[in-house]
């Protein structure tokens, strides 16, 4: 069970907006891309459903295909 999981629902959101922002500011690292996915995949499986940034999928995928 990760972190994310544990976590209310409200502070996964915030948390996820906080990533967003940080994103759009340029304030990111493929670590940050990680964990919104992991933000994104958890309040999936509550229901909510969480726009990704653009660019996601590309730093994603490469994170992916490294490991």
């Amino acid at each position: 069970m990760s972190l994310y999981e544990k976590l209310p629902s409200d502070f996964l959101i915030q948390f996820y907006y906080e990533l967003k922002n940080m994103i759009s500011k340029g304030l990111v690292s493929k670590n940050m891309y990680y964990e919104l996915g992991l933000i994104i995949a958890t309040a999936s499986r509550r229901g909510i459903l969480l726009g990704k940034p653009k660019d996601f999928e590309q730093h994603l995928s490469q994170e992916i295909l490294m490991e």
